[in-house]
């Protein structure tokens, strides 16, 4: 089941950037006193009262503005609402209610959201309550006060948002049809890959990066197997402003990722992979999520004899941290190698349910440690006492050992190689939790 999402809209300087640092427990937005400082949208995952949700910061709203910057910031924010669960609206305290925050709740009211009012920079309760009760003539509400810098009254407003997540994915839990997200920068032909994939045009396709505004859930039937296709293309608008396109994408993937089984990220052949799909590639990654490399447009690269190694050698390279995923080189344009990428995903699911006997499993370690002994400190050598499966999607073992700090994680990647080499795992990354418990 994906999190639920949480988006922390208002005008800007309201306090978004500082409420989300509080939540996240670290300066992740840039903050300062003046509009418009919180250029992109920035996500972290947190828990409270047991439920897991991500919080995503975006950048102001204001309503009516001919400034560019300004408008796209606008844009940032409405996909953001578009894909919350529920929305923080959060409103300043010390500046009073305003028009712009009348037009910014007419714009929440038509998103038919659950929206929490939090009315920030509450410092004193006793003081500003008054100035509070204000916001009821926003219609959109209870007003909850909080202080996002003093951290006052964080906690309440928290309680609030997890209540609206009972009702939240749970047509996902029911369905139990493998998803895909098909994800990538713009442009690299995730929806020419999905038409041809559906053998129909369900997804705009046009040569301006950005034509398809949300991503869409495709349902297609491969050898007898349902799946749901998640496609993500248009994850930026058009504009010259590159830095902040790139940006544009990341948070509407992490909910495509979230949803998923499997990814499958679109890499431009003639492109390479680039900073932005390390980026995206790596919210895979965390997420243990399975993972195919699409290269795209495959028929448009002048080749020889080593091109597919040589190119294969570049991903790893750059993708060191996921020498795991799958890598297919294709083209939707021609049709080349496409309906392999089912095969791949199928026996990528069958590697996340894979589960290992305990008695296997402590073979395959103890074949390692005799192998290549575990390290040691001070004369105290790391002792690896059992290693067990708990749980599938991803892959996740824990091992017991004598000691955690002696535990390295070179020595940890040793024994996840060893467990590869036996059961290969392709295309799906391994957890490795270490527990340390004395000796008998």
């Amino acid at each position: 089941m994906s999190k639920p999402i949480v988006a922390i809209i208002g005008r800007p300087n309201v306090g978004k950037s500082t409420l989300f640092n509080s939540l996240a427990g670290e300066r992740i937005s840039i903050v300062k006193d003046h509009p418009g400082v919180t250029r992109d949208r920035i996500y972290t995952d947190i828990t409270w009262l047991d439920k897991q949700f991500t919080i995503i910061d975006t950048g102001g709203i204001e309503p009516n503005t001919n400034d560019k910057m300004l408008t796209y910031m606008r844009e940032q924010a409405q996909i953001a609402i578009d894909i919350a669960d529920v929305i923080v609206f959060l409103v300043d305290v010390r500046q009073g209610l305003v028009d712009a925050d009348f037009s910014v709740a007419d714009m929440l009211r038509k998103a038919d959201k659950p929206v929490l009012l939090v009315v920030n920079k509450v410092d004193d309760f006793q003081k500003f309550m008054p100035d509070v009760y204000e916001f009821y003539n926003l219609g959109i509400g209870d007003p909850i006060a909080i202080s996002s810098a003093g951290k006052l009254g964080i906690g309440d407003m928290l309680d609030e948002v997890v209540k609206h997540f009972s009702n939240t994915n749970l047509s996902e839990e029911e369905d139990d049809r493998p998803r895909i997200a098909i994800v990538g920068k713009p442009n690299v032909g995730k929806s020419s890959i999905v038409n041809k994939l559906v053998g129909e045009n369900r997804v705009i396709v046009s040569d301006i990066a950005g034509t398809t505004r949300d991503s869409i859930d495709t349902p297609i039937k491969r050898k007898g197997k349902e799946y749901v296709l998640i496609d993500t293309a248009g994850l930026r608008r058009k504009s010259k402003i590159k830095e902040d396109l790139e940006r544009y994408s990341i948070i509407r993937t992490v909910a495509a990722v979230d949803k998923s089984d499997v990814v499958v990220l679109v890499i431009d052949a003639e492109d390479g992979v680039t900073e932005q799909d390390a980026k995206i590639a790596g919210i895979a990654h965390d997420r243990g999520k399975g993972i195919v490399i699409a290269v795209n447009k495959w028929d448009l690269v002048k080749k020889d004899n080593n091109s597919v190694k040589e190119y294969t050698n570049k991903i790893k390279t750059t993708l060191s941290f996921m020498l795991y995923a799958e890598i297919l080189f294709m083209s939707a344009e021609t049709g080349q190698r496409i309906e392999k990428l089912f095969d791949i995903i199928e026996v990528i699911i069958q590697n996340q349910t894979l589960r290992i006997q305990t008695g296997v499993l402590n073979e395959i370690m103890t074949e390692a440690t005799a192998l290549q002994q575990p390290p040691t400190d001070k004369g105290k050598r790391l002792k690896l006492f059992y290693i067990t499966q708990v749980a599938i999607k991803p892959p996740t073992f824990v091992i017991f050992v004598n000691s955690q700090e002696l535990m390295h994680f070179s020595y940890t990647r040793y024994i996840e190689n060893k467990i590869r080499e036996t059961f290969g795992f392709a295309g799906t990354p391994i957890k490795i939790f270490i527990r340390e418990r004395k000796e008998s």
